[in-house]
């Protein structure tokens, strides 16, 4: 693996009953989504929640902006342990945290993790007293803070100071320079005071989340050589569709393969009428071909040519891919191992047969002009061929996904 060591960390354990999720310290990059559901819509917050669960995501964090809010927090808390999902939630506050965790005492106990922004935790000492009282919460309830800075809003006192500062300079720097110093300052200097307060280092995370792909690499490279605190990476407002999904994997693959980054968010602007899941897939996806963990068994497909003219191998990789999705809860019950398993649908003969045997189980389907055949390989080996069905693209997935299944029990048995 040609990545960079990994930036050394404190490790942050977040905790629900038994499960606990450690962040840093050289454990595991973990998952995170959000639910986009009114928090004080309580059924709606727990269906989301269970389809994050079970897509995935190993923190789900909630909106916590009023105390009716709070107050909901506790109800799906016991509304997700009725229904056995232990997921540890995490409270995202803005402005009025410091009231609703001190007069909601209950939200701050459903709850495992707080964010807390420091932009917005009020100016000068008023500010310093609302975030002492959210931290002396955190230190009552034994709970990690993730210190998240925004450039959408950022703490204006400090940007104004390294500004006045900057224009001393003989050679200044440029305004996106300075912001980026003012997110990095104000995140170390947050957690410090943190610190002073009572929180032990194991207890922070730090965030600094911009929207631009460069911004992002150069502020966590500078966050990353500023401290030793766990770091959530994410790019904020990443858009909609493939914007979104090519942005937040230029700017976050960069950053991992540089050993920035203990958790990650993947944060889509959702597509009408899809899953809010979508966003735990693609951060999956993203360790997962970045050899950084696995979660599930990965397709290789071809991108087709004029030799598959045909829609078989397209409807093949599409049904596949959705099967191994499917099965995945399945397996991982009694299967382990399985999740780094590779499975290659091919569409001709040009490159099917040489990738379908790098796989652990391939299939090198006919293209234009091919006899009726497709070869199945396991382990390098040629293990049969599917005659007959190998134009039929239902029957060819019954029969194909069979073999899959076969060879995960087979291979993959506690």
């Amino acid at each position: 693996m040609i990545f960079k060591t990994r930036h050394q960390t404190h490790p942050v354990a977040v905790r629900y009953g038994d499960r606990v999720v450690t962040i840093g310290g050289g454990a595991p990059i973990r998952v995170q989504s959000m639910t986009n559901t009114s928090t004080v819509d309580v059924e709606s917050t727990v269906e989301q929640v269970l389809q994050l669960a079970r897509a995935g995501s190993e923190l789900v964090r909630l909106t916590v902006n009023t105390p009716e809010a709070a107050r909901a927090v506790v109800a799906i808390r016991e509304a997700l342990d009725a229904k056995g999902c232990d997921v540890p939630l995490v409270g995202d506050f803005h402005y009025n945290g410091h009231k609703l965790l001190t007069e909601v005492g209950e939200c701050a106990q459903a709850l495992s993790k707080y964010r807390i922004n420091p932009g917005n935790v009020g100016k000068g000492e008023r500010g310093i007293e609302n975030f002492a009282k959210m931290i002396e919460v955190a230190i009552a309830n034994d709970r990690p803070v993730r210190i998240g800075v925004n450039g959408g809003s950022l703490d204006q006192a400090i940007l104004a100071r390294l500004m006045d500062e900057n224009l001393t300079k003989s050679e200044p720097e440029s305004p996106e320079a300075i912001l980026r110093h003012a997110m990095v300052l104000s995140a170390v200097e947050s957690a410090k005071m943190a610190e002073k307060f009572g929180l032990g280092a194991d207890k922070i995370v730090l965030s600094a989340k911009v929207s631009g792909v460069q911004s992002l690499i150069a502020v966590y490279r500078e966050l990353a050589a500023s401290c030793q605190y766990a770091l959530h990476l994410g790019l904020t407002e990443a858009g909609i569709g493939s914007k979104g999904i090519v942005a937040s994997s230029a700017a976050m693959g960069i950053t991992l393969a540089e050993g920035i980054g203990d958790t990650i968010r993947v944060s889509l602007t959702p597509m009408p009428g899809k899953a809010r899941t979508e966003e735990v897939v693609v951060a999956q996806e993203l360790l997962q071909t970045m050899g950084l963990r696995s979660f599930m068994p990965m397709v290789v497909s071809c991108p087709g040519c004029g030799r598959t003219t045909s829609t078989l191998f397209q409807e093949l990789a599409a049904s596949t891919q959705s099967y191994l999705r499917e099965m995945t809860p399945v397996w991982r019950e009694n299967n382990p191992g399985f999740e780094a398993m590779t499975v290659a649908v091919m569409g001709c003969v040009v490159n099917g047969p040489g990738e379908s045997r790098h796989a652990n189980i391939g299939i090198s389907l006919p293209g234009a002009g091919e006899a009726p055949v497709a070869p199945v390989f396991m382990d390098g080996e040629k293990v049969g061929t599917i005659k007959g069905d190998a134009q039929d693209a239902s029957a060819l997935s019954t029969r194909f996904h069979a073999m899959i299944d076969d060879y995960v029990k087979t291979h993959y048995a506690k």
